[in-house]
């Protein structure tokens, strides 16, 4: 981090001037917060432990935007990602919900927890064996089969790297169900063909082998509604970021390992 970012504006954090609480109770347990992971716009993050072991509790958004309040974004956000833990709770590469998240005797409704993974997010100079993406693409296939779509694959720190060397998914905060008929249907085909693009972008990356003797233009043929996301995705992070540096939140080097805590995943932070 430079010396010369500050934390985030509370408008660019989730909990506004406050940190995720320094104790929890979760599954009847009392956990002791040990670290804060990151704390951005969307959630703050941090790790929990006890003498039964060790949590992630993910505090979602609380903190208005002017006069619009995010309170029900940040429950919403939360019932989904508990919803799809509990619907893969029998995947081994899945981390387990832990149960509610209570502070002072209160349910904390936009909070979500769930065991923590020892290991790294997934670097760009890693060498993951062959075996790795062959079990996380298995994982895919049957997060697809249960009718949901992940979502968010394009973030490769999204994928943990387990002590035990095995990938592990994490973050199913916008991950997506929907009903099975016509037009449910086709959106979910679209969003998984969009999982199974992100797939083949990571492992042509980590693995190239795998892909031999296919053309590379043919493996990243992007979708037209990728393409389309990212006219509007792209200028949209570009004008956050430049906000970023104005406030002098981050370096203008445009890396958001140049913040307080990053937006996006850096190593020795595997939530």
């Amino acid at each position: 981090m430079s010396e010369s970012v500050r934390p985030r504006p509370a408008l660019f954090r989730a909990l506004g001037r406050n940190e995720p609480p320094e104790h929890v109770e979760v599954g009847g347990i009392r956990y002791e917060r040990i670290k804060i992971f990151k704390h951005d716009s969307w959630a703050a993050t941090a790790m929990y432990e006890s003498n039964r072991g060790q949590i992630v509790c993910k505090f979602n958004r609380q903190q208005r935007i002017g006069l619009i309040p995010m309170r029900w974004l940040g429950r919403k956000l939360a019932r989904r990602e508990a919803w799809f833990l509990k619907q893969l709770s029998d995947q081994p590469n899945v981390p387990d919900w832990s149960g509610d998240v209570i502070v002072d005797g209160v349910v904390q409704k936009h909070a979500v927890a769930h065991a923590f993974i020892p290991g790294e997010p997934l670097a760009k100079n890693d060498k993951p064996g062959e075996e790795f993406f062959l079990t996380l693409r298995k994982l895919l296939a049957e997060v697809h089969l249960r009718g949901i779509a992940y979502v968010d694959l394009h973030k490769r720190e999204n994928i943990i790297i387990g002590d035990d060397g095995e990938p592990y998914l994490i973050d199913f905060q916008i991950s997506q169900a929907m009903p099975k008929w016509w037009p449910f249907s086709m959106l979910m085909r679209v969003l998984q063909r969009s999982d199974d693009y992100h797939m083949r972008k990571h492992v042509l990356h980590f693995r190239p082998e795998l892909f031999a003797g296919i053309p590379t233009d043919q493996i990243l043929r992007r979708p037209w509604w990728i393409r389309a996301h990212r006219l509007i995705a792209v200028p949209f992070r570009t004008v956050r970021r430049k906000l970023l540096v104005l406030a002098s939140v981050r370096s203008g080097r445009g890396s958001a390992t140049s913040e307080v805590f990053p937006e996006e995943g850096v190593r020795n932070e595997a939530a």
